[in-house]
């Protein structure tokens, strides 16, 4: 089987280590989105820095990506993603 390097697109969820608030975002490059964010160059987030990395989901298009952060946008994704995380938000 040949295993083609492929862009992938990231949904991710950080959780503020100052104030425990939540930030979902997409991305195609995690690591340096999650760097941007910690270094304060963002807007949303800056207030409450530093952040931590809680979740990641990877997709191998961007839609999917940005149809996942739409969802737990809603009431009802909040409302899973808190069910889904509840060890880890509980922390």
């Amino acid at each position: 089987m040949n295993v083609a390097r492929q862009k992938m697109y990231y949904f991710y969820i950080l959780r503020s280590k100052k104030k425990g608030k939540l930030y979902i975002g997409q991305t195609p490059d995690l690591k340096n989105r999650v760097r941007s964010h910690n270094n304060g160059e963002n807007k949303a987030t800056k207030p409450n820095l530093p952040y931590e990395l809680i979740f990641y989901c990877a997709f191998n298009n961007k839609k999917d990506a940005i149809n996942c952060e739409k969802y737990f946008k809603t009431t009802s994704g909040w409302k899973r993603l808190k069910r889904m995380l509840q060890n880890t938000l509980s922390k």
